[in-house]
């Protein structure tokens, strides 16, 4: 007898983009128009920039492009920010955090909204979409909880800071970052990110400046705008997140001007694995390495392997990858069902896309051992949906040398393995990139760890588990190319955007020659 055929999917009602519009519309109108979102300048929502059109990686249909701004606009805009900054370095802390403290409870009431924008902006699963609006509101209310002790003897720097992030976290990265530079006394500007979010940020940054934080927030290519953001003379530190290539140029720019700076760029952040046993643990902290499609700056995409441990570790980690739950990240079985517990759904972009199958069939063409790849008939797509920018789990054995995936961070679901002999070359493939921010080793033998890990070119190493960008009390940073500047969280993510003893020396990676002022 023929088996039923499955049901299928449906869009979860209430969770389309036209009702997430409708809803931004009525809780921010000052900053949504019918048709378009708003720059955030001299305390006022201005309709000026030219909106791009754009689309949402969930399923290709439309949503808010940024409205982007010229060179010119942008430097009227930092002007007026530093007027902002002037006025503000003297708000007393209480009022300052009385202020801060009104906003987080706007994102908390707002937070199923500004999780959903995630959701069609930049394709999180709203599992995750819902945990990054989360850790932004806790995160900053830690810092207001226990500000006075990181600011004694401390001053509001002499300008605004700027803020350049990537698409991939807007809440927990960039609004955190701009909601604790506030209190601790700086005016802010934040551009959105090229590749999404600008809704959501939009949302984020209307509830702040209705409390009264001198938040200024613009749209517009990075080329076009660097020039403000990065080398105006009235910008006091520079906050960046994102790849090698612009960081490069942000970070030289930063260092000509003398300018303070929060450089994170990325880097190939490697798993070793040596002397070791517990598969039943590795196997269950391999779908947590998925979450988002690998598309965050502490994602693990390469795995260095004992090539005499390589059958026990294809045993413990090919069943965990052949369980990964993707698909579209608002789709349901039957309308009343809750949203689905995806590990992840699209990449940012269809362009994105192509590129990571691009480069994975031309590591394949050229040597690589392709030991999994996911398919399409797996994951939970809506009928006729466009598909576009979703990429399937893949993971190849040697990637070639001449393969961008040997050297460099793919941003999305593509793990390569390296299998070593010896533990000089364990140490040599873990630090193929130059610099990283994280690593982990697995390893039985706590000595061995003690030894190697100090040789791991990563900010962070863990023995046998994950580790984190943190935040709180944790610091971050990196190390070579991966990282340039200040290092953040805790404590030290105030002193970054603060002014304390006459000759204080950051801890960061800094050229040598570099004064901070």
């Amino acid at each position: 007898m023929a088996l039923a055929s499955p049901v299928p999917l449906v869009r979860k009602p209430g969770t389309g983009w036209s009702d997430a519009w409708a809803r931004c519309l009525a809780v921010a109108p000052e900053a949504f128009r019918d048709d378009r979102v708003l720059n955030l300048w001299a305390a006022a929502w201005q309709p000026d920039g030219r909106p791009l059109p754009a689309t949402s990686p969930v399923d290709g249909s439309p949503v808010a492009g940024a409205p982007r701004l010229d060179g010119d606009t942008a430097r009227r805009a930092v002007r007026a920010c530093l007027d902002q900054h002037r006025a503000w370095r003297h708000i007393p802390l209480e009022e300052r955090r009385a202020r801060v403290a009104a906003t987080l409870d706007a994102l908390a009431e707002h937070r199923e909204l500004l999780a959903l924008l995630l959701v069609w902006e930049i394709g999180k699963p709203w599992r995750l979409a819902r945990a990054d609006v989360d850790r932004a509101i806790d995160g900053v209310r830690w810092y207001a909880d226990g500000i006075e002790p990181m600011l004694a003897g401390r001053a509001p720097l002499d300008g605004p800071v700027s803020n350049i992030a990537s698409w991939n976290y807007p809440m927990s990265v960039l609004v955190h970052a701009v909601l604790v530079q506030a209190l601790a006394g700086n005016a802010v500007v934040a551009k959105t990110p090229t590749d999404g979010g600008v809704a959501c940020l939009t949302l984020a940054c209307a509830l702040a400046a209705r409390e009264g934080l001198p938040v200024t927030l613009l749209s517009g290519s990075g080329g076009e705008l660097s020039e403000a953001l990065v080398r105006a003379p009235e910008i006091g530190c520079v906050s960046f997140v994102g790849g090698r290539d612009t960081g490069a140029a942000v970070a030289t720019a930063v260092a000509d001007l003398g300018k303070r700076h929060v450089l994170e760029q990325e880097g190939l952040n490697t798993w070793g694995i040596w002397n070791f046993t517990d598969w039943a643990g590795f196997t269950a902290v391999v779908p947590g390495l998925f979450d988002y499609g690998k598309q965050r700056c502490t994602a693990y995409p390469r795995f260095v392997v004992q090539r005499e441990l390589f059958d026990e570790f294809l045993t413990a980690y090919l069943p965990a990858v052949r369980g990964l739950r993707i698909g579209h990240p608002l789709a349901v079985s039957d309308p009343g069902d809750p949203l689905p517990e995806l590990d992840f759904g699209p990449v940012i972009n269809a362009a994105k896309a192509k590129e990571l199958t691009d480069q994975v069939a031309e590591a394949v063409d050229r040597g690589a051992v392709p030991l999994h790849r996911g398919r399409a008939a797996d994951a939970r797509f809506l009928p006729g949906q466009d598909t576009s920018s979703y990429v399937h789990p893949v993971t190849l054995l040697d990637p070639p040398r001449s393969s961008p995936l040997h050297h460099a961070e793919p941003f999305g679901p593509v793990d390569t393995i390296v299998l070593v002999d010896t533990e000089a070359e364990l140490l040599a493939a873990m630090n193929a990139s130059n610099g990283a921010l994280v690593a982990t080793l697995s390893t039985d033998d706590e000595a061995t760890f003690a030894r190697l890990a100090p040789q791991i070119r990563a900010f962070k190493v863990g023995h046998g588990k994950p580790r984190s960008r943190g935040d709180r009390d944790e610091l971050f940073g990196g190390f070579g190319a991966s990282w340039r500047g200040a290092f953040v969280g805790g404590e030290l993510l105030v002193r970054a955007v603060t002014q304390g003893p006459v000759g204080e020396r950051l801890p960061g990676n800094f050229p040598e020659y570099q004064l901070i002022p």
